[in-house]
């Protein structure tokens, strides 16, 4: 009975697109984590070869990238788990109107990293469901890095 209580108030169907677009967010960030890497490996390898050849001014700069590709890897680690949190606690997420505070830290940078993310289509529909569930207002404090906007500092890289 209950099930079908929800299938008639479209729970269910929620439910299961934030499970799904979490898994599939985690599925493309395995791949962006791979890109990234390759970025890092190629970057650092840059650094070595302008050392070795006295290019330090050069080597300087590239060391530039190596530490904004180090920040990205660190980033998709961060939004992996918090996807993995979100498929954990679907059912709170769904029973809630307001955001639960546990919970904060992870919607509100998800919601920030799907702004900073063009190239990510499963986080902008993540960012669209829980804009959608705890209100334009509180997204809008996410996305701006308004004061007690709960986004995790190492998410917040440019």
């Amino acid at each position: 009975m209950n099930k079908k209580l929800d299938a008639l108030l479209g729970r269910s169907n929620k439910t299961s697109k934030y499970e799904s677009l979490a898994n599939l967010a985690i599925s493309r960030i395995a791949i962006l984590k791979q890109q990234c890497r390759v970025r890092y490996s190629h970057a650092w390898s840059d650094v070595s070869q302008l050392l070795i050849q006295n290019h330090q001014r050069s080597a300087l700069l590239r060391v530039e990238h190596v530490i904004k590709e180090q920040n990205m890897l660190i980033a998709f680690v961060i939004i992996e788990n918090y996807c993995h949190l979100l498929i954990d606690k679907v059912e709170v997420i769904e029973s809630s109107r307001k955001c639960p505070d546990e919970l904060k830290e992870a919607i509100s940078s998800l919601i920030f990293a799907a702004s900073r993310c063009a190239k990510f289509p499963e986080l902008q529909r993540i960012r669209e469901l829980l804009t959608s569930s705890f209100g334009y207002e509180f997204a809008t404090h996410a996305v701006e890095l308004r004061s007690n906007s709960g986004v995790n500092p190492e998410v917040k890289i440019e």
